[in-house]
């Protein structure tokens, strides 16, 4: 065999039958005869065509589900205990002895303890979320007044009046006459009341024995800095006559907030006080139309008791006893 042969043989070996080999000035091909495999289709690789009607994004059709109705459309219960102190308050700072008291009787350590437990589980932002579902209120005022026997105390508050002079307790202040005492602590809870008492006010602000008692609680001490520092533009908005009956206060009302059924921190609060500083009738947040007229109703029956005292206890208006939580 010739040599330029051997050596194409031995390409041709070595590289396979498909691969080309030259023989001298010339080319060849050897195209191998077994065919080229190829790959199976997987039948479970392949993913059919997408059938669903399904919208994508934001389009995604939402679960059907019942309506439920919104928390504002839920009905708001009445008054359901009195509101107020069992005992009788006094036109004074507790002592050292009744502050040792409180940590030294099992009885109010408990209630300390409650008291904590409930504020520690209460957020920051509770009362301005709550004022979304019915502006803050929580019960509706009664349409007629408390018994006597039933009711309780309105508690001892001091404060600056607007007039000026020494702190006023509102035991001394509102002994021996009907008051319609307001608690405000936003602009809110200003107009609140306001609108509240004015028929009330237009009424009996005459009355020898009747007097509104405004009290602007500030138990924040910034706030209350601020507030006292702003009084004079106060005094322009309130009725000179009103100045010895308007408190500017920074009392602390923390243990005062469950008694006076202070559920909201941004709303206003009505109460009708009789001779004897017992709560006779309470309101809260917006009025409603029933409760202006009850709150004038139940102030010219306590008036009129007032100014006959042999009057029948049955009065004009039938008195009512909410049952106690």
């Amino acid at each position: 065999m010739r040599p330029f042969a051997q050596s194409a043989l031995k390409q041709w070996r070595l590289l396979g039958s498909h691969h080309s080999v030259r023989f001298g000035p010339r080319e060849r091909r050897f195209i191998s005869s077994t065919p080229q495999r190829r790959a199976e289709p997987n039948p479970t690789s392949e993913t059919p065509p997408s059938t669903s009607t399904e919208p994508k994004g934001k389009e995604k059709a939402q679960d059907v589900e019942p309506t439920k109705p919104p928390p504002n459309d839920a009905t708001l219960p009445l008054l359901q205990r009195p509101l107020g102190l069992r005992d009788r308050p006094k036109a004074k700072s507790k002592s050292w002895e009744e502050t040792k008291e409180k940590y030294i009787d099992q009885d109010k350590r408990m209630e300390e303890r409650t008291h904590l437990a409930r504020e520690a589980v209460r957020g920051h932002f509770t009362d301005l979320n709550n004022t979304r579902r019915h502006g803050g209120k929580t019960w509706i005022a009664p349409k007629v007044m408390i018994r006597e026997d039933k009711a309780l105390y309105f508690p001892d508050i001091f404060g600056t009046p607007l007039s000026g002079g020494e702190k006023v307790h509102t035991t001394d202040l509102l002994a021996g006459k009907v008051s319609v005492v307001t608690l405000l602590t936003t602009r809110m809870s200003e107009i609140q009341t306001a609108q509240f008492i004015e028929p009330t006010q237009t009424s009996f602000g005459d009355h020898p024995l009747y007097q509104h008692v405004q009290i602007n609680l500030q138990d924040n001490l910034i706030k209350s800095f601020l507030v006292s520092i702003f009084a004079s533009s106060i005094r322009k908005s309130v009725p000179q006559p009103l100045w010895p009956t308007y408190l500017i206060s920074s009392q602390n009302m923390e243990y005062l907030r469950e008694p006076l059924g202070l559920a909201n921190r941004h709303v206003g609060y009505v109460y009708l006080v009789d001779p004897k500083l017992k709560i006779r009738w309470a309101a809260c947040a917006d009025p409603k139309a029933e409760e202006i007229a009850a709150l004038r109703t139940c102030t010219s029956v306590l008036l009129g008791r007032s100014t006959k005292p042999s009057a029948s206890t049955d009065g004009d208006v039938q008195e009512s006893a909410p049952k106690s939580a």
